[in-house]
């Protein structure tokens, strides 16, 4: 079974609770506080993995969840990290944000196009602090330690493009799998109906001391970039191949097309879908030239696309252009013009890879930049009004506030200290809140208490 997109729920571990604790010595009366701090939860991190050839391992579960953190102990002893769960997925992957309430996808979160390439999609949660680290000048027992920290939650989207060199492309019964079972080891179905193929087959071939890898797309139709058929399942795989191998079938099939409307069709679907599948280097393929009356259709066709060569090349027939002038003949039945079409697109593969090796910036790394932008976003939160009450929503909050034991007035007023330091009293002013308003954030409720007439216990405290 071809998997190739997938939607999954991920959930790192949440982080172990921190301890309060005092030394219980003989001999010592009075032992200071010596509480540990809870463990780390797991992240939850998506990988490229060569080794790995498909989604088929999300098919049927969709939920994934990391390691807790383990909780503190007395006698400074701290809670052991949670495991990270790696998801092994093919390289070519592209990881995206996934609303499964309203079943769309977001923003991209990391596009693993290399082996080992990996991105966090599910932060663990923060082990809470033990009360070692609350002793200040004037608190020399603190009786409260910080919950652990609720791990982060989502859904994801994982699709999954083929990494290939060369793509072919053509209308169903083109030759298609026929010409990739005789370039390369691979062995696709093939019939002499339409649509055989069904998902995309790779084959590895070799002229020379070149190699590249080839895909074998199935067949498009006219409005495949609107979807019709399985038109935008199969064209996102022609994405990443450096080369598209155009194969034109010479007879029209059994239903007596037009070659040259044929290939007209394809690169109108191609441009359609995206300008740039449009602009990609290409070679046309002629294929079936065993068949009889075939020569005046393959020199019309020759015409076109030397004509089609000099126009993408601005009119000059002498300056590069993405389209190979020369018209390539075979017959994938008989193997007749195979060679020198793998030479030829092993060539030019090998010129287009080192190009883009030259030019290639340095790698992304995806997994900082997402990061970075979690963290912004976590960091944010908004007043609003709800009736006669204000409301504090924001990832940074809420999770203080579970933080917070709140059957421990020490930590209450601890977690008031945070908030303050935070902006949260300045923007609640801004919004209007006087002394006595209600305070809503998550399911907690309290009331309002404006700097002014509040004597701040902890501000020695360094955070």
């Amino acid at each position: 079974m071809f998997i190739d997109k997938v939607r999954i729920h991920v959930r790192g571990g949440n982080g172990g609770a921190g301890c309060m604790s005092f030394r219980r010595e003989a001999h010592v009366p009075k032992g200071g506080p010596d509480g540990g701090d809870g463990g780390h939860g797991g992240n939850v991190v998506v990988q490229a993995d060569a080794s790995v050839s498909s989604l088929i391992e999300y098919r049927f579960k969709h939920h994934f969840k990391a390691e807790r953190g383990t909780h503190g102990k007395g006698s400074r002893m701290h809670g052991a990290t949670g495991e990270d769960l790696v998801l092994k997925v093919p390289v070519g992957t592209v990881v995206r944000v996934y609303f499964e309430d309203t079943r769309e996808t977001g923003e991209l979160i990391a596009d693993l196009t290399h082996d080992g390439e990996a991105v966090t999609v599910a932060r663990g949660g923060m082990g809470g602090r033990g009360n070692i680290h609350f002793v200040t000048s004037t608190r020399r027992a603190p009786a409260f330690a910080e919950l652990g920290e609720p791990a982060q939650e989502g859904w994801i989207e994982l699709e999954m493009k083929l990494m290939a060199d060369a793509a072919l492309v053509g209308m169903p019964s083109a030759g298609k799998s026929s010409l990739i079972a005789k370039m390369s080891a691979a062995r696709p179905k093939v019939a002499d109906y339409p649509f055989t193929t069904l998902v995309p087959n790779l084959g590895v071939a070799t002229s020379g001391d070149l190699s590249f890898v080839v895909a074998d797309i199935p067949g498009l139709i006219e409005g495949a970039h609107e979807g019709r058929g399985l038109g935008h399942e199969f064209l996102r795989h022609i994405e990443r191949t450096a080369l598209i191998v155009h194969v034109v079938d010479l007879t029209g099939d059994y239903e007596g097309r037009d070659p040259l409307e044929d290939y007209d069709i394809i690169n109108r679907e191609l441009a359609l879908y995206a300008q740039e599948l449009a602009d990609r280097p290409r070679i046309v393929v002629a294929n079936k030239i065993d068949v009889a009356g075939t020569d005046e259709a393959c020199e019309r066709l020759a015409e076109r696309v030397r004509a089609d060569s000099v126009a993408a090349a601005g009119g000059d027939e002498f300056a590069p252009s993405p389209i190979d002038p020369k018209l390539y003949r075979i017959s994938a039945l008989t193997g007749a013009g195979v060679d020198s079409l793998k030479a030829a697109i092993a060539t030019k593969v090998h010129e287009l890879r080192e190009a883009a090796r030259d030019a290639e910036a340095a790698d992304v790394q995806y997994d900082h930049v997402w990061e970075h932008r979690r963290e912004a976003r976590e960091r944010r939160f908004e007043v609003t009004r709800e009736g006669d009450a204000f409301r504090v929503t924001g990832g940074q909050v809420e999770r203080m506030v579970v933080q917070t034991d709140w059957e421990n007035e020490e930590a209450v007023t601890f977690l008031q200290h945070r908030m303050k330091r935070l902006g949260v009293d300045d923007a609640l002013r801004k919004a209007g809140a006087l002394d006595g308003d209600e305070i809503r954030i998550l399911g907690y409720s309290f009331e309002y208490e404006s700097p002014e007439g509040h004597v701040d216990v902890y501000q020695e405290l360094d955070l």
